[in-house]
């Protein structure tokens, strides 16, 4: 099973302002086929609280900070993203939930498919018991 992990963007430094960027296949393992941003989100909300059975992600704070709960069926790991040139790439099969989010945060989050009801996983218990199935296989 692939593992969540950091990846550092580029980052133009210039006195005007920074750039940084990623690109499909890339800076990032996969090619992008939707993307999406969530924002004003009030304090102590929840986003997330799903996995999915094939979407691979890659999130971004393009603005504020947040912490990302990433649990594998068997550990759960946090990551706080607060600098828009880190981002996290998140793959199948990982339960994930954003939360934190400071005043006026963004984040940016890249989807190697296109939107499919059918591939998200909602109830916890129904995740581990995938988890478990995918496990046997391997």
């Amino acid at each position: 099973m692939k593992k969540c992990e950091i990846i550092k963007l580029p980052k133009v430094n210039d006195p005007r302002g920074n750039l940084s960027f990623f690109e499909s296949e890339k800076h990032i393992p996969f090619e992008i086929k939707r993307t999406f941003w969530i924002y004003d989100v009030p304090g102590g909300e929840v986003r997330g609280g799903h996995a999915y059975k094939e979407q691979e992600e890659f999130i971004v704070a393009l603005s504020g900070s947040f912490d990302v709960l990433i649990d594998n069926g068997e550990h759960k790991v946090i990551y706080t993203l607060n600098r828009s040139y880190f981002g996290l790439y998140v793959p199948p099969l990982h339960w994930r939930q954003m939360i934190n989010f400071s005043t006026n945060s963004v984040a940016l989050i890249c989807s190697s498919t296109q939107f499919d009801d059918n591939d998200y996983i909602r109830d916890y218990k129904d995740f581990l018991e995938v988890v478990k199935n995918a496990n046997k296989r391997l």
